[in-house]
């Protein structure tokens, strides 16, 4: 299937904001002693951009409405850009962290835009896998941001992580100026009263919560994968190929999702997905009452790892679809409420992880994951059952 230019530059565009998110982590170490903070300081670099994202969409995506899309991504990728560059000159960390912040609320501003124009300008036929190639660059950025970051750190230090970042955010803000309509408009102004109206009926709010439910559950596995692999298969130095294994499959995951939500509608897609990824997290969990497991067994324990991000990732398309069709007036600010909710469920992730890992072994994490992940399945039944309800007269 042949793809528009415009949308391969809004690809681009995601995995760039979305990269720098993740590209810190590959850099830590040299950050925090250049900059003289620990590394858990240094983490926290992370956390102030994840959480800057999630709390602007909702914001953006209802005040910048109106906003032409093409003035829209000029500015915040011309502010992003300028904001690594003074990230890759700065030697204060408080200074880092406020860049931090303005390069997030770019990225932020930007996340809604970017998947209602493209449910927007999408053939109806391809609404699933226009949306999921867009929804790749934040996946591929969550697989690249790290090797990416350590490569780059190897050769020019941290800082130029900073300024490769600008130099590409400059590369999407040419592709978007050559392949967009210059005089893209924004949407019509909607009440803020009649979106949210839109967002608190039943079958959208549950849908919004099977996100952050199956992000946490999803993440949770993932996040505490290297104590689960240590634990599994003592001796054998895992880590490496088991992240690069998991995000080839949530790339494949994103694209298989939107090719199954054109095919077959995005519920059924949602209901695969979330058995997969349920399959994969239970796998697991059986897996580890074998170990320390041979070597055939720890190749199945890696694959099973890549059948979780592919079961993760799927849902990403199948969500973003389903809210485009079913959330009206507030259409826009359930997509922009999604992003928000998957950086929720990371953050639920990483502190519930972290309970269950000190209270437990690494094995019950993953056996935790898949008991959320049957959560959200449940979550995803009722908002089923919502949409057939009559509504009250």
């Amino acid at each position: 299937m042949k793809f528009p230019p415009w949308l391969l530059a809004l690809l681009f565009t995601a995995l760039v904001f979305y990269t720098d998110d993740y590209v810190i982590a590959g850099v830590l170490p040299d950050l925090a002693a250049d900059l003289g903070v620990s590394e858990p300081q240094a983490g926290q670099l992370v956390t102030v951009f994840s959480l800057t994202v999630a709390l602007s969409a909702p914001v953006a995506a209802v005040s910048l409405i109106r906003v032409r899309r093409s003035t829209l991504f000029t500015t915040t990728l011309t502010l992003f850009a300028l904001a690594n560059i003074a990230a890759a000159a700065t030697s204060a960390f408080w200074i880092l962290m406020i860049l931090r912040v303005v390069a997030a609320l770019c990225a932020g501003a930007s996340t809604p835009a970017i998947f209602s124009w493209t449910a927007r300008q999408a053939p109806p036929e391809s609404i699933g896998r226009y949306i999921g190639v867009v929804a790749m660059g934040v996946t591929g950025a969550i697989a690249l941001g790290v090797p990416v970051g350590t490569t780059i750190a190897h050769v020019w230090s941290w800082r130029g992580s900073f300024l490769v970042l600008a130099a590409c955010a400059l590369t999407a803000l040419l592709a978007i100026r050559m392949t967009m309509v210059t005089d893209a408009q924004g949407d019509e102004e909607v009440p803020v009263a009649r979106q949210l109206r839109a967002l608190t009926a039943p079958p959208v709010a549950l849908t919004l919560g099977v996100n952050v439910v199956a992000m946490s559950g999803s993440m949770m596995a993932f996040t505490y994968l290297a104590p689960f692999l240590a634990g599994a298969a003592p001796g054998h130095e895992l880590r490496a190929v088991a992240f690069a294994v998991s995000g080839v499959g949530g790339v494949i995951g994103v694209w298989v999702g939107g090719v199954l939500t054109d095919k077959i509608g995005p519920r059924p897609t949602i209901v695969l997905a979330l058995l997969t990824l349920g399959a994969g997290c239970f796998g697991a969990w059986l897996l580890w009452s074998l170990a320390p497991l041979e070597s055939t067994m720890i190749i199945v324990l890696v694959a099973l790892g890549a059948v979780q991000a592919l079961g993760a990732f799927a849902l990403s398309p199948a969500l973003t679809a389903l809210l485009s069709n079913t959330a009206g007036d507030g259409a826009d600010a359930a997509i922009a409420l999604n992003t928000s909710g998957t950086y929720l469920g990371v953050t639920v992730a990483g502190a519930l992880g972290g309970v269950v890992l000190a209270t437990q072994d690494a094995g019950a994490v993953v056996a935790v994951s898949g008991a959320i992940v049957c959560l959200a399945a449940g979550l995803f039944a009722l908002a089923a059952r919502a949409r057939r309800r009559p509504a009250s007269t």
